[in-house]
């Protein structure tokens, strides 16, 4: 890698596009680092600052403009979608979905520097009905800080950034096992972190058919809806089941008769969420509290309740 600085000065531009964007799209690709190189490189005269900034910027807004669409005609599933491929623990998605709520199309602005809230922001945006020209306002304006911040950086570090850039191009193709191998440790944290939380949460499981028994048999099983504040107003949940109250139990959840079948439902992958509900009733005394497989998407496959028809009311 002798030509390391030349191949960035030559290509630059389309390096700084590319690896920007896939980050963006979603892949676990950390692409600040590049803007700080790119701000090092601007500073040392390599570079044309408003071109690396534009190229930057147009990585992000045509980035975001593709998940605002997908959330826009797909929805919650797009959103589910995420949240299966994320290399984040499911939580961490399913989350900021409340956030999104809380600040709306402001928090464009600020996403792209909290993880886990720049894969959902856009396509959250989409999915909640936000106006195109409010949003692209909003995702350009964050993008612009985003961008701004990372080549702000590399210019006033730039010095430090020179030698390592330095050091990079004399150590040959040992630097690009090196970097291979720290993403590649940084892949497989994610991953692992993603499955001792899966494990965490094994709690027990009841099918949809397990559920119309218990209903059949009139054993009244309570539902507890889970799912978060925007969640609920993407997609109507059972009728007469009761909302959990955010990390706490809520009067009519308290109270409740322990010997009592509590179904948890969400609308997350791997239902995560009614799992970590469930087992949080569980603590409490609930032993018959469990998660429901397939969530609210089991129930509306299969469980199309005729009008009137309430099984689920305490």
């Amino acid at each position: 890698m002798p030509n390391l600085n030349l191949l960035l000065q030559e290509y630059g531009l389309l390096i700084v596009f590319a690896i920007i964007l896939i980050e963006q799209i979603g892949l676990p690709i950390p692409a600040f680092p590049i803007l700080i190189v790119a701000g090092a490189l601007v500073a040392t005269g390599d570079m044309s600052g408003p071109s690396v900034w534009a190229v930057a910027l147009s990585a992000c807004l045509i980035s975001d403009t593709l998940w605002f669409r997908a959330g826009r005609r797909y929805g919650k599933r797009i959103l589910r979608l995420l949240c299966r491929i994320s290399l984040s623990p499911d939580y961490c998605v399913s989350q900021t979905e409340d956030k999104f709520t809380r600040w709306g199309p402001k928090a464009l602005i600020v996403s792209k520097f909290i993880p886990g809230f720049n894969t959902i922001a856009a396509p959250m945006a989409g999915a909640l009905g936000t106006g195109a020209l409010r949003f692209l306002m909003f995702a350009g304006l964050g993008g612009v800080l985003w961008t701004g911040s990372g080549l702000a950086l590399g210019l006033f570090f730039h010095r430090s950034v020179d030698r390592v850039l330095s050091l990079l191009a004399t150590t040959g193709s040992t630097a690009l096992i090196v970097l291979g191998s720290l993403l590649m440790l940084f892949v497989l944290f994610k991953y692992v972190e993603r499955k001792r939380f899966q494990q965490s949460v094994r709690v027990g499981r009841i099918s949809m058919d397990e559920l119309l028994q218990l209903m059949a048999g009139g054993q009244q099983p309570v539902l507890v809806d889970a799912r978060s504040k925007t969640a609920q107003l993407l997609q109507d949940g059972v009728p007469g089941a009761l909302l959990f109250g955010g990390g706490v139990l809520t009067q009519a959840i308290a109270a409740l008769d322990k010997g009592r079948h509590i179904v948890v439902y969400c609308s997350c992958p791997n239902d995560v969420t009614a799992a970590q509900i469930a087992t949080l009733l569980q603590s409490h005394g609930y032993h018959r509290a469990r998660a429901l497989s397939g969530g609210l998407d089991a129930w509306s496959a299969a469980c199309a309740m005729p009008a009137g028809a309430n099984p689920v009311l305490p």
